[in-house]
């Protein structure tokens, strides 16, 4: 593997024919996909700079980015994210799926959490620099809410309807509770 470039953040790596980016810090991202108790799917929406735009996402965050969270496992940066990005905490979390999130981009590897049981802690809005607005959107009337927020031009992260998924499924359809 041969180092094309590298900023604070990401590394730009060549390895044979193949140009992708990696994280020096660590390669996995956890996703959790939070329910409230009044079936609310909670989504973050907070500006992207590469897009320009805001996105609506899933409440997610690398896993051991910091020199205080070396050696996390992903079920802790999921809580960790939960609460820092929505002011949920969950009382359980299972892992229901590790996939890539963008293959021929990146290494870096998405660890989808389920959150139950969740309870309301603080404002959430993400470290202070980030400014996150959190939406606990209703199930019932969530496809038009959602494209209400692309006409708007607010993009769409696509694991959100990965998530609309894996609310149909049973709890034991994906991993192992944590």
């Amino acid at each position: 593997m041969d180092l094309i470039g590298a900023g604070k953040f990401l590394k730009l790596v060549r390895e044979g024919r193949w140009e992708y980016a990696t994280r020096p810090g660590g390669r996995e991202v956890a996703v959790i996909i939070a329910l409230t108790a009044d079936r609310r799917l909670l989504l973050v929406e907070q500006m992207r700079i590469p897009l320009g735009c805001n996105v609506l996402e899933l409440p997610a965050g690398l896993v051991g980015d910091h020199a205080a969270w070396a050696g996390e496992r992903a079920v802790d940066a999921a809580q960790r994210e939960l609460e820092e990005e929505t002011g949920y905490r969950a009382l359980h979390l299972t892992e229901l799926m590790r996939c890539p999130t963008s293959a021929g981009l990146t290494d870096e590897t998405a660890v989808f959490f389920r959150a139950e049981g969740l309870v309301k802690t603080g404002p959430g809005g993400g470290d202070p620099s980030e400014r996150i607005t959190v939406h606990a959107v209703p199930l019932a009337g969530i496809d038009r809410w959602l494209l209400d927020r692309q006409r708007q031009g607010v993009a769409l992260d696509p694991k959100i309807y990965t998530a609309l998924y894996w609310l149909d499924r049973p709890p034991d359809a994906g991993g192992a509770e944590s």
